[in-house]
């Protein structure tokens, strides 16, 4: 019996610690967030915008200076 009440105590805790973390997130800032992962990908940022119509910010990778790729040793 006092396993199944702390149990139910773990679950209530971490339903609050999630609740209190997300409690100045609005929606449009979660929705941005989702679409985090695709930023450093202009093809794949392209395509998530046209399948979802949402805005993509992304990100161009960075070029190579010359003379720090490939580096033989």
């Amino acid at each position: 019996m006092i396993e199944m009440g702390l149990n139910l105590l773990g679950v209530l805790g971490l339903w609050l610690a999630v609740e209190y973390c997300l409690k100045h997130q609005t929606a449009e800032s979660l929705d941005d967030a989702s679409l985090i992962p695709f930023a450093d990908d202009p093809e794949v940022a392209r395509r998530v915008e046209l399948a979802t119509g949402k805005k993509v910010n992304a990100v161009a990778p960075q070029e190579l200076k010359q003379g720090w790729g490939n580096l033989e040793i």
